[in-house]
């Protein structure tokens, strides 16, 4: 299902040209039709020749409601650029071909009309040369001319047929499974409620949907569903669709609104464009310039920032940030309008390339420039590979709803990126665009490899004695969360990029080495406890004697063993005392703690504290004032 346009100057018969192709007149406003002036949108529809139903939108062409116009203009198919034949190229007729261009409909007719007030048809012949040369490089620089007269029904079997051909042309809109509805106008029916309508994009509807109104998030459900006044079950991509919401009240939903199903759009207040601006714009852009910001049927204040250069000329195009007043719904490929806020006046427009960028960009970095200049011209890989660097770490899932793909070839692309590995993926699930699993592209991949190692042996040189860093030490400093982080050592220790020691993180080729001064004062420690191996120095005097870093790094060598905070063996003599005790077991059923004593010929605390130990690891159970060998 397709939907045209209307575009034109004030008063070059818009409105009943539509009121002759459609039976219906557009202007329903009481001031409307007093004034014979369109100031808000108007609706009706058409059946072509091949039985396909045609929405149309009819728009204002007075200059004071121009922001009216581009609420309706940005979703059509196709344009009717009307221009009257007493009067030819005006004004708004430039104005509105310049926004038909900059929005690239992509088909359209130039509709010349009130042919009945020409004087003779060389005047029109003139006036179609005029027509040419104003169309000369825009979108509609091709478009057929059809001369009308809605008064005498003259010429709107060829405009018809006219239409069906160029929309003959054009592929139907994509179901890409993620529908969105802006919202163009909203009003509640008697024995209904809320009904919105406005051009559904991107996927389709059924009734009984719960959806969501963004940017508020409030969520309702569909509880019917009209294309053209018809009753449906299922409104499809790019049909002319009112939708009537239950659980919604008509004054917490504004023109611009989008309904989603949830979970499948975010609001943002920040976006990166490509930007023209209009070669008959009064004066150059500048940055930090505040414009009016149209896409959709949404309109809001931005602050621009301009990426690569200090202002633009009239004419030239490029890059910028756009910092929203309002959140809006957008997404990747849309095409938008700017607009001087006062004095009035377009000023350009352009396409969405990043609809969620990650920050604010550095206005000259060429990383960002070549980043976005690769997000908006590469083949499906760029697109895709790009809105994955854009994310850095995130499901494959949201990496393929950011290149804004078709479901088909982004199924192929996900794949082909991940066979050349270029995406990796964190998790071990077959690829799938639906897939939650986390990925990250390639050069992220390495950065952050290369930041992980970096870190690691920086601990390693402020720590030589450790066998390695803390697995949350290590996650703190590289900020991320505890799934990613999780998912990423577990690829890493896969990867041999570095090795697991209990909860402890090392670098493949890190041993503790003592130099010749440790070693000295370990070897005078060591006869401390040859001396007395069953009754050594305690922890905090082997502290004293060699330092906390050298006693540390003993025990990782499991050269030394703690049995509890204050009592510490050659880990030697503590196995040599586990197999004297299992050996003693085998004459005894019980032990007391006085016999431990006795046995390895130490003192009550070091029993005690050998004893205490066993029952933490299971290896002994005490029973009242007697240790047995756990069966």
């Amino acid at each position: 299902m397709r939907v045209i346009g209307t575009a034109g100057h004030v008063d070059h018969g818009k409105s009943t040209l539509i009121a002759a192709l459609t039976g219906t007149h557009p202007d329903r406003l009481k001031e409307e039709q007093a004034r014979e002036m369109t100031i808000e949108l108007g609706f009706g529809w058409l059946t072509l020749p091949n039985g396909e139903e045609v929405g149309i939108v009819d728009v204002p062409g007075h200059r004071d409601f121009i922001e009216n116009m581009l609420s309706g203009i940005g979703g059509i198919d196709a344009a009717l650029l009307v221009i009257a034949a007493d009067e030819g190229v005006m004004p708004q007729t430039k104005e509105h071909l310049a926004i038909l261009d900059l929005l690239q409909i992509p088909a359209g007719i130039v509709v010349l009309t009130k042919i009945d007030l020409a004087s003779d048809s060389a005047w029109l012949d003139l006036l179609e040369i005029d027509i040419r040369g104003a169309l000369g490089g825009t979108v509609l620089q091709d478009a057929p001319i059809i001369r009308v007269s809605a008064k005498n029904k003259t010429g709107l079997d060829a405009l018809i047929t006219s239409l069906s051909n160029i929309l003959e042309e054009k592929p139907a809109r994509l179901d890409l499974n993620r529908p969105r509805l802006p919202i163009d106008r909203v009003f509640s029916m008697s024995g209904f409620g809320t009904v919105v309508t406005g051009t559904l994009h991107d996927g389709h509807f059924s009734a009984g949907d719960e959806v969501e109104i963004l940017p508020s998030g409030i969520k309702g459900r569909i509880r019917g569903l009209q294309t053209h006044k018809k009753k449906e079950d299922r409104a499809t991509p790019g049909s002319r669709t009112a939708v009537n919401i239950s659980g919604v009240d008509t004054e917490l939903i504004n023109r611009g609104n989008v309904v989603v199903l949830p979970n499948q759009y975010q609001a943002t207040r920040r976006l990166d464009a490509r930007f023209r601006l209009l070669e008959d714009v009064e004066a150059p852009l500048k940055h930090s310039s505040e414009v009016k910001f149209f896409v959709g049927a949404s309109e809001t204040i931005a602050t621009l920032r301009l990426l690569g250069a200090e202002e633009l000329l009239p004419g030239e195009e490029g890059w910028l940030q756009l910092e929203l007043r309002d959140p809006i719904v957008t997404v990747r490929g849309d095409r938008y309008i700017l607009r001087r806020p006062s004095p009035s006046e377009t000023l350009g427009g352009g396409v969405i390339i990043d609809h969620q960028p990650k920050g604010r960009h550095k206005r000259f970095d060429e990383k960002i420039l070549k980043s976005l200049e690769a997000l908006a011209q590469g083949s499906p890989e760029d697109i895709l590979f790009e809105a994955a660097i854009a994310l850095n770490i995130a499901s494959v899932k949201e990496m393929v709803s950011k290149s804004r793909l078709e479901t088909s070839i982004a199924e192929k692309t996900l794949k082909e990126l991940i066979n050349t590995g270029q995406l990796i993926l964190l998790e071990d699930v077959p690829p799938s665009i639906s897939s939650n699993a986390l990925a990250i592209p390639l050069p992220r991949w390495n950065e952050l490899q290369n930041s992980t190692i970096n870190t690691i042996n920086a601990y390693h040189i402020q720590y030589p004695l450790r066998r390695g860093i803390p697995r949350e030490e290590l996650k703190s400093k590289l900020k991320l969360t505890p799934k990613i982080f999780n998912a990423v050592v577990k690829l890493s220790i896969e990867k041999s990029v570095f090795i697991e020691h209990g909860n402890f993180l090392t670098l493949p080729n890190h041993e503790i080495k003592f130099n010749e001064h440790d070693q000295l004062k370990i070897k005078g420690l060591m006869r401390k406890f040859e001396a007395n191996p069953y009754a050594g120095p305690s922890v905090k005097e082997c502290q004293s004697e060699v330092g906390e870093e050298i006693v540390s790094a003993l025990l990782e060598l499991e050269e030394l063993f703690t049995v509890s905070q204050d009592v510490i063996f050659c880990k030697q003599d503590y196995d040599d005392m586990k197999k004297k005790l299992s050996d003693q077991f085998q004459h005894q059923e019980k032990i007391t703690l006085a016999e431990v004593r006795d046995l390895f010929s130490t003192t009550r605390k070091y029993a005690q504290a050998f004893l205490e130990h066993l029952d933490s690891i299971g290896f002994t159970v005490r029973d009242g004032d007697f240790r047995k060998l756990r069966k």
